[in-house]
């Protein structure tokens, strides 16, 4: 079975229509879409898309779905097994990069925009779900901070911290802008995980001063 009940011939078809429907919706908005809309875009009638979808919202709910199953599938099932937390933080920071900036991932970025127009247990579902991925970069980076491997910090902060960086990317990036999406994974890797502050410099400037970063010094200080 696949989303909402239906039979696993007809997956691929509501695959479908949800990558349709995701990628207007980004494009206009929740409230800005209407069915007759999406039927068309999908080259289908109204009534055909209510065969396969109850509502508007519940079909905003399966996008979200799929969105989720496959942020788990690129990005948490890749990682979950690491034994070194820095590197599991860090090998999902990249991956949740790819994910957000890939052309195709309307769905993910509509888990984003739209979250707040679910309402009741399916809003309740989602965030859920979504309280799963902060949980995991919480229990990382405490157990990061339980084994030396970075300083201490407050594990929700750093999460919190994590998610703003990665999350926003889908607000302002440009798939043909001058950035590519290797440079941006490297440059908020090297930022969250070393810092701003060069370690030498602030030796030399404020002796005994702690070093503001988030790896321990010797790491700051560009160990390969």
């Amino acid at each position: 079975m696949t989303h909402s009940g239906r039979k696993q011939e007809d997956g691929e078809r509501y695959r479908a229509i949800l990558e349709t429907a995701a990628r207007l919706i980004c494009e206009r908005g929740y409230e800005g879409t209407s069915m007759q809309e999406i039927a068309a875009a999908c080259r289908m009638t109204k009534a055909g898309l209510y065969h396969h979808v109850q509502s508007k919202e519940q079909l905003l709910l399966d996008i979200m779905k799929y969105g989720m199953d496959v942020f788990e599938e690129q990005v948490l099932s890749k990682v979950e097994g690491m034994e070194d937390p820095v590197e599991r933080l860090r090998q999902c920071m990249r991956l949740n990069i790819e994910l957000v900036t890939r052309g195709w991932s309307k769905e993910v970025t509509i888990i984003l925009h739209e979250h707040a127009t679910l309402h009741g247990e399916a809003r309740a579902y989602i965030d859920g779900r979504k309280k799963r991925y902060v949980r995991f970069l919480e229990k990382s980076f405490a157990e990061a901070v339980r084994t030396g491997r970075i300083r201490p910090v407050l594990p929700t902060v750093a999460a919190f911290s994590f998610l703003g960086m990665v999350l926003w990317i889908y607000k302002w990036f440009q798939p043909d802008g001058r950035l590519t999406v290797e440079q941006i994974s490297d440059g908020m890797v090297d930022l969250l995980f070393t810092g701003l502050v060069n370690p030498t410099t602030q030796a030399s400037t404020e002796p005994g001063a702690p070093v503001l970063s988030i790896v321990p010094p010797s790491v700051a200080g560009g160990e390969s």
